[in-house]
């Protein structure tokens, strides 16, 4: 064992998630280890220990490896929490289809999301998000941004793209916040809630199989039929727990950080009404500054390997921290600063390889058109409590705001 790897064995193991003394601020931790300990040993919420990467190109070579397995149902591989947090990680439905379904599911669902559709998609999101800030502003003259704006903006986005009614908005809420659950919510209430999403979106299926619209659903039904395929009710359902996952709460919470981060210091908020042009670098360096993510991507190693010169054994479950590799200096200029006008910026946000994020650029176009809306109709918007209040959700495998107070 070289120096290295004996390093590692020898060093303490840290709890994970690691906690941040401050809402918008990342751990101290990060820097550490990126610095002198690579791969960290970490103990999960289930008690089981993993290995932590927090350097960039270390995150980008597990994420971009297929020896590293998503699935983490392996009897060696760490369990994340001692609930299974409805298979998000393991991606239980995905993972029990055919490699050449799965394949082809992928392809379908990707060309659904293509920066031209998504731009297509933008003038309804905007007409949504000044809805919704008209009833903020009829309200005000303070608001919780999150709940007024962050949550029911991507909600009715992904209700809409699947097809179903937005009124059933508050199940799926519900249902993603137990299905992202790290410590928050039982095993039984986590199974309940994947049998009562998995019936619900059931009987849309096949409700939508007999009458088809415009949305997602419809189109992988007759994207398979054209290709003389059946398109699996196993993998439209995986692909509505995805989207309902990161598709909502994802994006609903880092609209919140996004706004948040901004308006923190208020030369970034300015900067951006002098120059709306910057609104697209901005979001992007909000997504790779975000000191808050979530618990990252972990996967599974069944062979010895090496990263970043450290030997890992195999049967390692390495959970990579997409969060401390945007800051990794060796990869960024001034990465712990935020520069409203960084490009190239090759964040990893939405992980990489094969496997990162099918609705990145749907996530993206909301970002910068609730952006967009928010200086065009708020231009005073402001922090309504000291950033030093704002408090972290707690018990999620998505990072986020409790709540953000604002005034105008």
């Amino acid at each position: 064992m070289d120096a290295v790897a004996a390093g590692r064995e020898e060093a303490p193991v840290l709890d994970y998630p690691i906690p941040a003394s401050s809402a918008l601020e990342p751990p101290a931790e990060w820097d550490r280890l990126r610095q002198s300990c690579p791969v960290a040993r970490v103990r999960l919420p289930s008690g089981d220990e993993a290995s932590l990467l927090t350097r960039y190109d270390d995150v980008k070579q597990v994420l971009a490896d297929p020896r590293f397995r998503r699935r983490l149902d392996a009897p060696e591989a760490a369990r994340v929490s001692t609930n299974e947090s409805g298979g998000v990680f393991n991606g239980e439905m995905a993972a029990a289809l055919p490699e050449e379904t799965h394949q082809q599911w992928r392809r379908m669902v990707g060309k659904w999301f293509t920066a031209k559709r998504m731009t297509a998609l933008r003038p309804a999101i905007e007409a949504m998000a000044d809805r919704l800030i008209d009833d903020m502003v009829a309200a005000g003259p303070t608001a919780d941004l999150k709940s007024a704006l962050g949550f029911p903006l991507p909600v009715w986005v992904i209700c809409d793209m699947l097809g179903v009614s937005e009124h059933d908005r508050e199940k799926f809420a519900y249902w993603s916040n137990t299905l992202l659950s790290l410590t928050r919510f039982t095993q039984a209430e986590i199974d309940a809630a994947q049998a009562e999403f998995a019936a619900y979106m059931s009987n849309h299926i096949a409700a939508t199989r007999e009458n088809p619209g415009d949305d997602l659903i419809s189109q992988l039904i007759a994207d398979a039929d054209a290709e003389g395929q059946i398109m699996p009710d196993l993998a439209l359902l995986s692909t509505a727990q995805g989207l309902l996952v990161a598709g909502h709460e994802t994006t609903s919470n880092m609209i919140g950080k996004m706004v948040a981060m901004l308006l923190a210091d208020r030369s970034r908020w300015e900067q951006l009404l002098a120059d709306r042009s910057l609104v697209r670098t901005a979001v992007e360096e909000t997504l790779r500054l975000d000191a808050n993510p979530g618990f990252g991507i972990p996967r599974f190693i069944s062979e010895d390997t090496e990263i970043g010169g450290v030997a890992v054994p195999q049967h390692t479950t390495v959970v990579c921290s997409m969060g401390a590799a945007n800051r990794d200096e060796n990869t960024f200029d001034s990465a712990g600063e935020m520069d409203l006008t960084r490009t190239p910026n090759a964040h990893l946000a939405f992980g990489a390889g094969s496997h990162s994020c099918l609705g990145q650029s749907l996530a993206r176009t909301e970002l910068q058109a609730v952006l967009d809306v928010l200086l065009r109709r708020l231009p005073n918007l402001e922090l309504a409590v000291p950033v030093e209040e704002l408090k972290r959700v707690d018990g999620l495998i998505v990072g986020g705001l409790d709540e953000l107070p604002v005034r105008w």
